[in-house]
């Protein structure tokens, strides 16, 4: 009792200190810094703190500026942390227990060390199943064996490096019908080791759970390490990867993913072969030699320090295979003359990273070394890139492929340059970046209904008057819309007869007309008939229809507003169509900071709900056109701020584009129905087409290409979104099969 209250003590007075540079277990304090000055400082603060207190230290049982200190059992210093040689003696005169009680002693104190032995649960197996209840005690010839190995791994337990929080961790897990096992490290250097044997229970779950228990193992006796600090858990189990993805988890597995969430961790999957360090805490000790040979270097020396059993007699049937490339690299390594000169560095220990094996080859770290030879680098690019078993990968993964094996100055901006001319990954590879072409607002109208937008929303239930689509007709200055029902089949004389009696009679005739290009509005009569009427039309390039945005947005709200009228009023769409046309113009417009209606006649629209309120002027003569022109003054003025908000919004989101003429580009298929190419269509389809010659830039964003005969039911004028510059023009280029249909 007396010893807790003093460590409480303790704790109380340095508590400021604890953690930061001062250690306390009852009546030890250990100071730790990281240089002589910061601990002359420290030092001095603790000593301090103990006069505060009036707190005594006794001067011979202190010990000033240490390199290293033992500390319950172990020895810490700068290089790590390692088993107390004084506390262990006791370990190697311990007799052969006799009873179960002496067991058990054994394994306590061997436990305490446990973070210091590798496999300390698999070692030990055999002495803990004699403390299950019921079992006789029988000192077997593996009972001893195991007593011996534990007592050898105590004394030869290797230095653990010291954690240090301001990194990140890496845990590596693994488990087996055996045990569960995992290793602590940082750097590449261990922190601890960690394994236990399975629970009875435990013996039966799957695999897939048995993997997952190794990495909730491993969080909860590392929590104090791991909780807040990055980490990477790598198991040779692939499925953990997706564990945070998968939609079917049994109550165990919720159970532990809720404690994994605790903590910033990413899964990775280790290959069990290379999963060597906790592979061995798990598994059976034996390897066999002919499968350890197989593996690299580096693996053997790790499986020869967990100090494995290795079978050396094993009767295989084998054969060799071995590419030609390689032979090809050494034959050219000896005529290359940059190669020469690294091989005399080598020779002078000048080359650090460079190296040559007994065959006279020349490596670059663990990586063959490529010769300054085209027709191998081309070679070895096309099989990590064309081949069947590579299907085109993207240059960041292919580079880490490579890089795995070969090496050559500039391998990587050759890897990036070869991807990026490949004609097959241009045409079948979305871009993942900001649109192209900055926006282009069209110029503001000077007057009313001199500039109309137009659009059809098709698609509509059938009527019983026969219509199923609905004609918008939008003023661009003072945003006042007209909403004709008519039906698909209308011919161009009928449309023409309905734009005379519902927008030429009431607003004459437009300067200019804004179409989305649809096949209403390309027939030989509806242009003649705008023709006659001196009107100009003005075409949204092909398939972007975003130059006629007004109509598009008019489009949704106007859905909208006709879903509601089914839900509340459940009468056919036509017969709500007028309603929906009030509102839509008597509805505060923010582009013009009033309504549609008031910016045309300058008043507001008496309704119910208004009466009296229309705000009427008594305004006549020269007064009236005065006034008339202030209100087109303020809105056109409105509209300019507002599009000059609206170019700010969307250019944050887009990039700037341009291309010269007689640049070759790709242009993007997906908006076009109706090509086939190669016989495929839907997920299957390219991309892109192409590529095609740019003739001429129309405006800003938008240009002309040369389309072959087999496309000139297109539109040749495309918005620069859809292109794609194509880097270098192949020699062959694949047919376009199939034709144009539908709707474009």
């Amino acid at each position: 009792m007396l010893l807790a209250y003093f460590m409480n003590l303790m704790n109380k007075v340095f508590m400021e200190y604890l953690d930061k540079f001062v250690v306390v277990f009852i009546d030890d304090i250990l100071i730790y810094s990281k240089t002589e000055e910061e601990h002359e400082e420290h030092l001095r603060l603790v000593l301090q703190k103990l006069r505060d207190h009036k707190l005594y230290a006794k001067l011979s049982k202190c010990e000033f500026w240490l390199d290293q200190v033992p500390f319950l059992g172990h020895i810490v210093s700068k290089g790590g942390i390692m088993v107390d040689p004084g506390k262990i003696s006791s370990v190697m005169d311990w007799k052969v227990p006799e009873v179960v009680k002496e067991v058990r002693g054994f394994l306590g104190l061997a436990g305490y060390y446990r973070r210091f032995i590798e496999s300390f649960s698999r070692i030990a197996k055999p002495m803990t199943s004699l403390l299950e209840k019921g079992v006789p005690f029988n000192w077997t010839k593996e009972r001893q064996a195991a007593f011996d190995e534990l007592k050898k791994r105590l004394t030869t337990a290797p230095v653990l490096t010291l954690p240090d929080l301001t990194k990140s961790f890496t845990v590596y897990c693994d488990a087996s019908k055996e045990g569960l096992g995992c290793v602590l490290m940082q750097e590449g250097k261990v922190i601890a080791y960690a394994s236990r044997q399975l629970r009875k229970h435990e013996v039966n779950y799957p695999t897939h759970d048995l993997e997952l228990a190794a990495v909730v193992h491993a969080l909860k006796i590392w929590r104090h390490y791991l909780f807040g600090n990055k980490c990477e858990i790598y198991t040779d189990h692939k499925s953990l990867k997706y564990i945070f993805t998968q939609n079917e988890l049994n109550m165990r597995q919720r159970r532990w993913l809720e404690l994994i969430k605790d903590y910033d961790l990413e899964i990775h999957y280790h290959p069990g072969k290379a999963n060597v360090v906790a592979d061995a805490l798990s598994r059976k000790s034996y390897v066999n030699m002919a499968v350890a040979f197989q593996m690299p270097f580096e693996l053997c020396v790790e499986f020869e320090s967990l100090n494995l059993g290795f079978v050396h007699h094993t009767t295989v049937a084998t054969f060799e295979a071995e590419p030609t490339l390689e032979q090809e690299i050494r034959n050219h390594q000896k005529t290359d003359e940059k190669i020469q000169e690294i091989r005399e560095q080598i020779k002078l220990g000048k080359a650090p990273h460079f190296r040559e094996d007994e065959q006279g080859t020349v490596w670059y770290k663990n990586r063959i070394y490529v010769p300054d030879v085209d027709s191998i680098k081309k070679l070895i690019l096309s099989e990590a890139h064309d081949t069947a078993y590579s299907i085109h990968p993207g240059s960041t993964k292919m580079y880490h492929d490579l890089k795995e094996r070969f090496w050559w100055y500039g391998m990587k901006r050759a890897v990036a340059e070869y991807v990026a001319v490949c004609d097959t990954c241009q045409r079948v590879k979305a871009e993942h970046q900001r649109p192209a072409g900055l926006l282009q607002p069209l110029k503001i109208p000077e007057w009313k209904w001199e500039e109309i937008s137009m659009d059809f929303i098709v698609g509509l239930p059938r009527t019983q008057k026969g219509y199923n689509s609905i004609w918008v007709v939008v003023d661009r200055l003072t945003k006042v819309a007209h909403f004709i029902p008519v039906n698909t089949t209308y011919s161009g004389a009928r449309l023409a007869e309905l734009y005379i009696t519902r927008i030429v009679c009431l607003h004459g005739v437009p300067k200019r007309i804004i179409s989305d290009r649809g096949s209403q509005f390309t027939s030989r009569f509806w242009e003649q008939l705008h023709d006659f009427l001196d009107s100009k039309l003005r075409f949204s390039t092909a398939y972007h229809p975003q130059t006629d945005g007004q109509t598009e947005r008019t489009n949704q709200i106007l859905e909208d507003m006709l879903r509601a009228c089914a839900i509340q009023y459940g009468t056919s769409w036509d017969k709500s169509l007028p309603y929906a046309e009030f509102s839509y113009n008597n509805s505060y417009q923010a582009s013009l900071k009033k309504s549609p209606f008031e910016a045309l006649y300058g008043r507001r629209c008496r309704t119910p709900l208004f009466w009296n309120q229309t705000g009427e002027k008594q305004v006549f003569g020269p007064d009236l056109i005065k006034d008339a022109e202030q209100q087109i003054k303020m809105v056109r003025e409105n509209l300019r701020v507002a599009q000059s908000r609206q170019k700010s919004y969307a250019d944050v989101r887009r990039r700037d584009l341009t291309f010269k003429v007689d640049d070759f580009v790709y242009l993007k298929v997906s908006p076009m129905r109706g090509i086939r190419r190669f016989n495929m269509k839907g997920k299957l389809a390219p991309r892109y087409i192409g590529p095609f010659k740019i003739v001429e830039r129309k405006g800003e964003v938008a240009y002309k290409l040369e389309l072959p005969p087999n496309l000139s039911g297109i539109h040749n004028v495309f918005h620069v979104s859809q292109l794609k510059k194509c880097l270098r023009v192949p020699e062959e280029q694949a047919p376009l099969e199939g034709r144009m249909c539908g709707r474009i």
